[in-house]
């Protein structure tokens, strides 16, 4: 009885997934697209940081890559995302009662451009930020650098994948 039962629930199931299409467990929307393209972020920032560039564009790539079934193209994609990091700054966040910083906050800003060729009324340009905040007597280099750009790149790439691919 029990087998029959939960043989039941998964052909239910099943149905159910199939008959949705383009269902994602992500709440991605590709709609009928097939294919994205990222394109370079360029870094226009004021405080040029060597190697954002690059690896912001990859951590954007692997993100989709990740949480979708779109193959990645370098050029003609379904979905098109290109843009710049247009901010990367660092400033003192609280105070030491000695007037010296006691934390301070690096924060990264991008300007994302994203085309759907196939439904052209989602496309936008929007620009979204995050920051990493850390003791002001910590060196911003290193281990300590990538563990703050890791955790900036993390926000900012489900951010933009949300603004391009979900309806939250």
């Amino acid at each position: 009885m029990i087998k029959r039962t939960l043989f039941i629930f998964c052909s239910v199931l099943l149905f159910t997934f199939q008959s949705c299409g383009i269902y994602s467990f992500t709440g991605a929307d590709t709609g009928e697209a097939e294919t994205f393209q990222v394109n370079f972020f360029q870094n226009n920032a004021d405080l040029v940081e060597p190697g954002i560039d690059r690896a912001f564009t990859i951590s954007l790539q692997d993100l989709i890559q990740n949480q979708t079934s779109l193959s990645l193209v370098n050029n003609n994609g379904d979905l098109i995302f290109e843009g710049e990091i247009t901010e990367y700054y660092i400033s003192p966040m609280s105070a030491t009662a000695q007037n010296t910083a006691a934390q301070n906050r690096l924060t990264v800003t991008v300007n994302v451009r994203y085309y759907n060729t196939l439904e052209p009324e989602k496309d936008f340009e929007n620009r979204f930020s995050f920051f990493y905040d850390y003791p002001a007597a910590t060196q911003l280099v290193g281990s300590n650098l990538e563990t703050a750009l890791d955790e900036i790149y993390t926000r900012l790439t489900q951010d933009i994948f949300n603004a391009a691919l979900t309806d939250w």
